[in-house]
């Protein structure tokens, strides 16, 4: 496998080959500061798309001094289109009560969730009304999604109180989702946590589990040229950890996917890097997978 062919394919099928570079000049449309009891909250507006702005919230390790590690924290579905970017600082029903801005700014890292196409203050439009008319334009909204992200990771680079060398992602579900496939297209990101967002899509197809997940999903010819696992392999060898739920119907076929990415891992030489873990739970986030979290994400922190 050459993964940079097979990363330009894969670009190339969400229709982002024709977008501005990731790394092309962004603009702060506007930026406010607050500080709360475990650390600094700052409400951003950015222009990451050229299309529309994107409302973000950025959590900052408080009384303490930077540069920080830095997560792209990317929200979950739910059928919650009003929440998005809040889940950083609220959490959802199916988390750990600990919102993740408290656990990971606690950590030492800064944590920056942005609102996706179609979810808090982009919630303007009906997801599948989105979906209609960028397939009409040419456009793929789970790529123009992920485009989003990467450009997320561009701002955080942009700034001097981040450590451009430590920034990776996290997520559950749609969020999980997302944040391995950010780590299969962004070799920027270091490192990887996604919870119940991991599914082989044949398995998908073969049990009949397709409506389980939102029209967001689906990417156009996608399984002419690519499986779940050849896409999660481009992650290697950068660390990760996959937490799925053995009773999760949103994540089956995790035996066929895992076996594609221990091969990748084992040919770059860093089998240790590729963390699987399998829980006692369906679709949410348990006491024991945030730990299983909380303990990945401290091997990137300096204390």
């Amino acid at each position: 496998m050459n993964v940079n062919e097979d990363r330009k394919a894969l670009m190339g099928l969400l229709e982002l080959d024709q977008l501005p570079d990731v790394d092309a000049p962004l603009r702060i449309i506007a930026r406010e500061a607050e500080e709360r009891d475990d650390y600094v909250l700052e409400r951003l507006t950015l222009d990451l798309n050229g299309l529309e702005p994107v409302s973000a919230l950025l959590a900052l390790p408080k009384d303490r001094p930077g540069p920080f590690p830095a997560v792209v924290f990317n929200h979950s579905h739910g059928g919650n289109y009003k929440a998005g970017k809040i889940e950083l600082i609220e959490g959802a029903s199916y988390l750990d009560p600990e919102p993740y801005a408290k656990l990971l700014t606690s950590l030492g890292f800064a944590a920056l969730a942005t609102d996706a196409w179609g979810f808090g203050d982009r919630f303007t439009r009906k997801e599948s009304e989105l979906f209609k008319e960028m397939l009409w334009r040419g456009r793929v909204l789970w790529g123009m999604m992920l485009y989003d992200s990467m450009r997320a990771v561009s701002y955080l680079r942009s700034r001097d109180d981040i450590d451009a060398s430590r920034i990776g992602t996290l997520g559950m579900s749609m969020g999980g989702t997302k944040a391995w496939w950010l780590t299969a297209l962004d070799e920027r990101i270091a490192f990887c946590a996604d919870l119940c967002g991991a599914a082989d899509y044949d398995a998908l197809i073969e049990e009949r589990r397709l409506d389980y997940h939102g029209i967001y999903y689906y990417v156009p010819k996608l399984l002419t040229r690519f499986s779940s696992g050849d896409i999660q392999a481009m992650g290697a060898p950068r660390p990760r950890l996959c937490a799925v739920g053995v009773r999760d119907p949103l994540t089956p076929g995790v035996d066929r996917f895992a076996e594609r990415i221990a091969q990748a891992y084992r040919e770059a030489d860093a089998e240790h890097a590729w963390r699987l873990r399998q829980f006692d739970a369906g679709h949410e986030e348990t006491a024991e997978m945030r730990g299983a979290v909380r303990a990945f994400l401290r091997s990137f922190t300096e204390e």
